[in-house]
């Protein structure tokens, strides 16, 4: 025949040189396509030989070569010679494939290490024999059995490029001289008689038997080659019978197969055995591997005792078979002899071949590794030991335990292939070495139990001898690992061991092992079932097993109708399901219809994908044909660039990761959210796939544009996705409840749905083609095209949205498609809400037609012919019509119906869940069409049309299960924050590092800030997911860890949990515990993280005073540590209960007209600052005052007075709304004061501008109703249209008395400012319009304000100042009267007596029983440095007093009680010059300490406090209770007192120990401290350092070395304060 190639060909081929020459195009961008026949049919013995021109190393796998008796005129050429099938034998590699069907795993020379210049060729012989040559050196039989007309096969794959045929002619003169001789001997053999039930002796083993029950097990083979006992092994482990040495055995038919003894009588009958395909090729396989294996290690030539020619001895005399006498496994011994008779019954030769199980297993040696004959009690060895099986796996999971039959040599690789797995257990198979010979072995349970000379790998780390050596070994888990996956470990020469998994190095496990270890492996919990893989080659390993699946598929062999061998050129290229499909999948009808077929026992592996990628703008749409409703969920539907005839199906599709970029993967449809490459990109998106029925279709389509859309009943759900490439294949996930779909080509040839399409009552979808009144309802209400910016409308016009309704609260304006008619009832159902903004759903009808409609930002801002339902106000025309309808939407859930209906007399009626509420509001024009409005608006997100004369819809509910997969942004300005990619093993990361879960366990789920926090920055989360299984809850804090230090690895540097972390400094709060490195700071800290549910926040910053505060739903807890360093990372750990949070806070932004968290206090004093007095450029440059008034346009409730500079409310507690008549100037500060106070009410007034005219504005109730260019002040939150945009800012406004100035200011850069008393507050808003009018809202118990004019004194402003200040000096100012006096308001209208913590501590200290003598009258000194309190004031942290100055802290979270101060005190100006001090101290300390006027020691108390006796380095002690020596002993030596300039010092636990008391007016129980505030004379006192051990500084302004003073003087102290503090 002429040696050239077929012009037809791969699609990528292209051919030159007259047809000789084969180059596969795009070599580095495709690997495949590359399919090249031989021009005509092969003769007999004629070798078909290319040469390899070029190849490239961009791929893995090389040239693979065969025979086909395919027709390549005729034939649909697939992507690689794998795929070929009716009649193909291909080798690939080193491995046979028939069909695409491994039939031979060893064989020959690897064509994939064949270099540039190598031959290689393929033959069929005269006897029907496929042979492969390589250089000319003939590497045997690969298969026989073959048909004539065949043509050669080359597939130019992967790695080869370019190959030119060389030759086809027969092999050279001498090889046929020697071929020719062979054939003689053969028919001379042809006319002897072959008794089948046995052999003669001596002159054939077990491979002769093997050979004759594999031929005769067929029944279609004349001729069987024999190997001879003089042949010898080829270089390369060729597992060929040579045909020019073989002999044959000829069967003329087909015949039955007994066990292969010698008949010894005529009645020996045995049974005839039936091997599968399957087994024939395991029995050939095994027996040519062994009978080569045997030979180089001097065995017999076959079975198990060595068959020879005298019975009594071994073949060939000195040479015994080294797998030992004729046990029927043939392991029964490790030495073995070359006794033929060993064992034996009935044959003198020997028990190797005496039955079928020597056949099976006698003939391998112990060369091969194989499992040994011992095991583990419930191990069942099978397939000549190769495969070892756990018995009842659903019932025990341990005693399985395998070794190999003989040690590992160097370098060897011993490998397993996992079989089967259950799903009832934890834990997997382990795999390691031991020292222990398992002869002697008594196995354990799990190998794990072995306390000597055993290394196992478990999970992901390594053990030695039973214990953990190695946590983190590799990235992979064996408990992760699925059937078909491959585990092997190497002894390296230098006595490293490694392990392998699915052919990847893992790296050293261990460094040194003993020269002698047995490979063993443990069958425990999930793995049931292993084979030991001779075959080592990974490089292709993927798509041979894919070409397996392929050939198991039930059309294997079919050729399908539209793929005949002359194409029609007029036929369609028609869609179909390839045949590669998941393991529970099956493709039927022709490639149109794709099952589960035990859809009620499995809910996934049901993934099937089209046969050709998708052209564009064609729809690919399936119909479901059956349900089941077991399960959960329901059929995904999508695209992806993978192929599948090389695709590794996944379980289900979203669990595909591959495809790094936009531009590669996997996109889904799932529910109602659209996923790429298994991460969420839509979480809300068109109609809820989980909701449809059998009957419904969905369908997908790809556009020119590259844009992504996906159908449901034919009703398009919009784009999805952008820039999807072109070549992509449909994909059909048949999850959970869908059992089957068919694809929806050709409607009038689709078949009917099958008559048990779902497990219940068929029902169909509204919307579907197939439901009765799915298109024919007479409601034809739906949503109109035309809505607000952020609105979405799907599900064909029935269902409105939100989008990113985390980040949007408004804009979201949905209209009805026509106008209502007289009685007709519009109704929806709310769907889903969030509970982000405060505000809801409204509801209404406008006469304004949908075309002529700007739609606002919410629809109460229309101010004609509209009429809206808001909470539970009726407006009409953007104004409040009535108060205290029948219904407030905005307690409305998810799952009610909202309804309204206009009556034919011009009545609007609302109906909730059906109810009528009665009339809302009369007069609507009954002539004028109205139309409904819907106003997604705040909290709900979505809402469906329902029918107005039945229930709804229910396959219109949307789920929410994709919600928590979605990044959640924050609105506040800057860079939303990140995770850091280094992370807890258990931890997944989302939403481009927005969302953390954690997948599996209770702990290694600590996640870090991507970046370093900076000052003031708040990192903070939401719980999306709790676990309620688990203990235990979220940790969170700060860390001195940068994350980019961690090992690459990101496991392998972390502790299972926050609280272990030791490595750096770390600062966490763990429940109601502050713990620094794992050591307790502080208990019952704020609220308890254990108590946290979904929907709570938790955050995290580094205040400039370097404290950490925790927030918790925007609610500061305080300092929770102290001395924080400043280079810091948050962490939090996904601990117990919580499983997975989402970030909501931003960034700080860098430049400084960013918008920053308004600071909560002025800056503190620096070191060498003496009392803060204002300087030039403190306070704004004020331009000339414009004169203020408020506006006529008021609250209904408002009544002006005063020239309009006085406003009160005369009743109720609302409609108190106030304006200016004026704009706020720039610069200009705008005060009022609080005249009047109502304590009937709760909650009080709130203020802010407005960015808009005020002349006809219709002031609803409050001013948070306002949702239109506002920025309001309310309680300490700022707040933006409704929306809060910061936390914590400035004084809680609730708490103000009467007597409050406040004031507002706009500043040159448009920021709005608080001011408090004449103290700013900093900024609490930017961008701020011109013109703003400042607004006041008298709410609540604040009923009455007046305007501060340049000519009324205000509270801190100069006229006090001139009155506190005239006479005194900055350093005779105790802090008592600089606070009191300079930045208080009247003394009648101290905050003190609204302010609860106070009152609090002053009924405790009314339990004390203290004489009132003790305390100074005036109740002015009285302080609360309470949180709102001090903040009021405005104070600082720190002052200085005394001569020469030193600073002191304020007692932040006590409360002071002035103490009277002694007649006999000296209170000149030198003893003003003192400094200040605390003193912690015991309750019953407190009596014997005011009595004595000094600081005494001693306890004595009525209350439960347990007496603390303490002694420091310094001698100061405190006796014990009852202490017969407790009182002072004058001739004894004055005790030496400690102080500290800190109370965070004093009123440590060890000084003042902490009381439990109840109290009288709530009964609840608290805990309390007490202490003094004293004067100390300068030089009475000496400075040291701190005695209770602490590493971190204390005090941030005080150095541990310098917080303790001591004072033995005991004139040197003055008592000033009693300070409690009440918990």
């Amino acid at each position: 025949m002429a040696a050239e190639l077929h012009p037809c060909s791969g699609k990528l081929i292209g051919l030159s040189n007259s047809n000789r020459t084969a180059q596969r195009n795009q070599p580095v961008q495709e690997f495949n396509h590359g399919l090249v026949l031989s021009r005509e049919p092969l003769k007999d013995r004629d070798v078909f030989t290319v040469r390899i021109d070029k190849k490239v190393n961009s791929w893995s796998g090389s040239i693979e070569i065969g025979v086909t008796s395919l027709d390549p005129a005729g034939l649909d050429f697939p992507s690689s010679a794998t795929g070929l099938k009716g009649g193909s034998w291909i080798v690939s590699g080193c491995s046979v494939l028939r069909d695409g069907r491994s039939v031979l795993e060893e064989y020959g020379r690897d064509l994939d290490q064949l270099s540039e210049g190598d031959h290689v060729g393929i033959q069929r012989s005269t006897h029907g024999e496929l042979h492969l040559w390589v250089n000319g050196q003939d590497c045997g039989a690969a298969a026989s059995g073959l048909p004539t007309g065949l043509w050669a096969v080359v597939d130019l794959y992967g790695k080869c490029t370019q190959v030119t045929v060389v030759s086809c002619e027969p092999p050279s003169l001498a090889e046929r001289d020697t071929e020719r001789e062979t054939v003689e001997e053969r028919e001379q053999e042809d006319e002897e008689e072959v008794v089948v039930c046995g052999v003669r002796e001596g002159e054939f083993g077990g491979l002769t038997s093997a050979v004759n029950l594999a031929a005769a097990t067929n029944g279609t083979l004349e001729e069987v080659p024999v190997l001879p006992p003089t042949h010898n092994r080829p270089d390369k482990f060729p597992n060929n019978l040579e045909p020019e040495t073989g002999k044959k055995i000829k069967t003329s038919t087909p015949i039955s197969v007994a066990p292969l003894t010698k008949c010894k009588s005529p009645s020996f009958s045995p049974s005839p055995i039936v091997l599968t395909e399957h087994q024939l090729f395991d029995v050939l396989n095994n027996a040519i591997v062994s009978l080569y294996r045997s030979e180089d290690n001097g065995g017999g030539d076959l079975g198990g005792g060595g068959i020879g020619r005298d019975s009594g001895t071994g073949s060939r005399g000195d040479r015994g078979s080294s797998s030992g006498g004729g046990s029927v496994n043939g392991n029964s011994s490790d030495s073995g002899g070359g006794t033929g008779n060993t064992g034996s019954v009935n044959s003198p030769a020997g028990g190797g071949g005496a039955r079928l199980g020597a056949v099976t297993g006698g003939m391998l040696t112990n060369d091969a590794l194989l499992f040994h004959e011992k095991c583990g009690t419930l191990i069942k060895l099978s397939n000549n030991n190769k495969t070892a099986e756990r018995r009842r796996p659903l019932d025990e999971f341990n005693n399985g335990v395998v070794m190999t039959n003989r040690p590992l040599r160097h370098n060897e690789m011993f490998e397993i292939r996992i079989d089967k797995l259950v799903d009832k257990w934890s834990g997997s198979i382990e795999i390691g070495v031991t020292t222990h010979n398992p002869n002697n072995l008594d196995y354990p349970a799990t190998m794990t139990n072995l306390r000597s000379g055993t290394i196992m790998m478990s999970g992901c780390g390594i053990l030695t001898n039973g214990k953990g050596t190695r946590r983190e070994y590799c990235e992979f888990s064996l408990d992760e690992l699925q059937e078909g996956d491959h585990i092997g470990l190497m002894h390296k020469a230098s006595g490293a061991l490694h392990f392998y998994i699915n052919g990847i190095d893992q790296g050293v496990a261990a460094a040194q092992t003993p020269a002698v270890v047995y490979a063993v492996v443990d069958l425990y919990g999930m793995a049931v079932k292993v084979t030991i893989v001779h075959n080592h080659n990974h490089s292709d390993r993927l798509r041979r097993n894919n070409a397996i699946m392929r050939a198991l598929s039930p059309d294997v062999g079919r050729p399908r109708p539209a793929h005949s061998l002359t194409p029609d050129p007029d036929t369609p290229d028609r869609l179909l399901f390839h045949s590669n499909c998941g393991q529970k999948a099956a493709i039927i009808s022709e490639g149109r219809t794709a099952l589960r077929p035990h859809a009620t026992d499995d809910f996934n592996h049901g993934v099937v994908l089209s046969g050709r990628p998708l052209h564009s703008n064609e729809v690919f749409q399936v119909r479901i044909d059956k349900m089941v409703d077991k399960w959960a969920g329901s059929i995904e539907i999508g695209v992806t660039t993978h192929n599948p005839a090389y695709l590794q199906l996944p379980s289900t599709m979203t669990n595909l990761r591959s495809g790094n970029t936009n531009q590669s993967g996997t996109w889904m449809m799932t529910g109602n959210g659209v996923m790429h490459n298994g991460t969420t990109i839509l979480d809300e998106y068109g109609h809820n796939l989980d909701r449809l029925k059998a009957g419904d279709t969905v369908g997908v389509v790809r556009k020119e544009d590259g844009s992504l859309h996906f159908f449901v009943n034919g009703v398009a759900q919009g784009p999805a996705a952008w820039n999807v490439p072109p070549s992509v294949y449909a994909v059909v996930d048949l999850y959970g409840q869908a059992a089957q779909a068919t694809i929806m080509d050709d409607v009038a040839d689709l078949p009917p749905l099958p008559e048990d399409s779902s497990e219940g009552p068929t029902v169909m979808s509204p919307s579907s083609p197939c439901s009765v009144a799915g298109g024919n309802s007479a409601n034809d209400l739906r949503f109109h095209q035309l809505h607000g910016t952020n609105a979405v409308i799907t599900n064909g016009g029935r269902t409105a949205l939100r989008q990113n309704c985390r980040s949007e609260f408004n804009d979201a304006i949905v209209i009805s498609n026509r106008c209502l008619r007289d009685g007709e009832l519009f109704e929806i159902v709310i769907q889903k809400m969030v509970d982000r903004w405060s505000g809801s759903i409204e509801a209404g009808v406008t006469a304004i037609r949908p075309e002529e409609l700007e739609f606002p930002n919410t629809m109460t801002d229309i101010d004609y012919d509209t009429w809206m339902l808001s909470g539970t106000a009726i407006m009409q025309d953007g104004n409040t019509m009535r108060n205290n309808y029948g219904c407030d939407l905005d307690t409305l859930t998810t799952g009610s119906r909202i309804g309204m209906m206009r009556s034919a007399t011009g009545d609007l009626h609302y109906y909730i869940n059906g109810v009528d509420q009665g009339v809302a509001c009369t007069g609507l024009p009954p002539g004028k069409e109205v139309y409904a409005v819907i106003d997604l608006y705040g909290q709900c997100v979505q809402v469906s049309i329902t029918s107005s004369s039945g229930p709804q819809d229910n396959s219109l509910c949307t789920s929410n299960i994709t919600e928590r997969s979605f990044p959640i942004h924050s609105p506040v300005a800057g860079v939303a924050h990140r995770l850091h990619s280094k992370h807890g093993k258990n931890v997944v990361l989302l939403g481009e590092g927005c969302q953390a879960v954690r997948v599996g366990g209770y702990a290694h789920g600590i996640v870090f800030s991507a970046k370093e926090l900076k000052t003031d920055e708040l990192f903070e989360v939401k719980i999306d997911e709790v676990d309620d299984q688990w203990s235990g809850s979220l940790h969170m804090g700060l860390t001195t860890l940068a994350p980019p230090e961690l090992p690459s690895c990101p496991m392998s540097g972390l502790s299972p949990s926050l609280t272990q972390f030791r490595s750096k400094v770390t600062w966490l709060l763990a429940g109601s515990e502050v713990r620094r490195n794992g050591l307790l700071q502080r208990q019952n800290y704020g609220a308890s993280l254990d108590r946290l549910t979904v929907g709570n926040r938790v955050g995290v910053k580094r205040c400039s005073d370097d404290t950490m505060h925790v927030l918790i739903d925007g609610e500061d807890m305080g300092p929770a540590a102290t001395a924080v360093a400043k280079n810091v990372y948050a962490v939090l750990d996904l601990y117990g209960r919580v499983t997975a949070v989402s970030i909501v806070s931003s960034s700080v932004l860098e430049d400084a007209g960013s918008v920053k968290a308004p600071s909560l206090s002025s800056d503190s004093c620096s070191e060498g600052e003496e009392d803060r007095t204002p300087v030039e450029g403190d306070e704004p440059a004020l331009v000339p005052n414009t004169v203020m008034a408020f506006l006529e346009n008021h609250g209904k409730n408002i009544q002006l007075s005063h020239e309009n500079l006085t406003a009160a409310r005369v009743s109720s507690y609302n409609q108190g709304l106030l304006v200016t008549a004026q704009p706020l100037p720039r610069q200009q500060l705008f005060q009022f004061q609080i005249d009047r106070l109502n304590a009937s009410w709760t909650s009080s007034l709130s203020l802010g501008v407005i960015g808009h005219s005020p002349d006809r504005l219709n002031f609803p109730s409050t001013a948070c109703c306002l949702k239109r260019s506002v920025w309001l002040l309310q309680r300490d939150s700022v707040f933006h249209n409704s929306l809060k945009i910061c936390e914590n800012y400035g004084p809680n406004l609730d708490t103000c008395p009467e007597g409050t100035v406040l004031g507002l200011l706009v500043d040159g850069n448009s920021c709005l400012h608080l001011y408090v008393n004449g103290m700013d507050q900093g900024v609490a808003a930017q961008d701020i319009p011109t013109p703003c009018y400042p607004l006041i809202d008298l709410y609540g118990q604040c009923e009455q304000v007046t305007i501060v004019t340049n000519n009324v004194a205000t509270v801190g402003g100069e006229g006090i100042k001139a009155r506190c200040q005239g006479d005194m000096e900055k350093a005779d100012m105790v802090d008592g009267i600089k606070e009191s006096v300079c930045w208080m308001p009247h003394p009648e209208v101290n905050p003190n007596k609204t302010c609860e913590y106070q009152a609090l501590c002053s009924r405790f200290k009314d339990l004390l029983t203290l004489p009132d003598g003790y305390f100074n009258e005036d109740a002015k000194y009285n302080l609360c440095y309470c949180e709102s309190c001090h903040k009021l004031r405005g104070d600082e942290s720190y002052y200085k007093r005394g001569e020469p100055p030193r600073d002191y802290a304020l007692p932040f979270g006590w409360c002071r009680f002035a103490l009277r101060i002694k007649p006999h005190c000296d209170m000149s100006n030198s003893f003003k010059q003192w400094h200040i001090a605390y003193h912690g101290t015991s309750v019953g300390a407190l009596r014997r300490t005011l009595d004595h006027a000094q600081l005494l020691s001693g306890t004595s108390s009525i209350f439960s406090v347990s007496p603390v006796k303490t002694e420091g380095p310094n001698g100061y002690s405190e006796p014990e209770v009852n202490s017969s020596n407790s009182l002072p002993d004058r001739d004894r030596e004055v005790p030496r007192v400690q102080l500290s300039p800190t109370m965070r010092y004093s009123g440590l636990e060890m000084f003042a120990p902490k009381v439990q008391f109840r109290d009288p007016r709530s009964h609840c129980c608290h805990q309390a401290q007490v202490g003094f505030q004293v004067c100390v004379r300068p030089g009475s006192y000496k400075v040291g350092p701190q005695t209770l051990g602490a590493i971190e500084p204390l005090d941030p302004r005080f150095s541990n070395t310098e917080i303790e003073w001591i004072t033995k003087d005991q004139g040197g102290t003055l008592l000033y304060g009693l300070l409690i503090r009440v918990e």
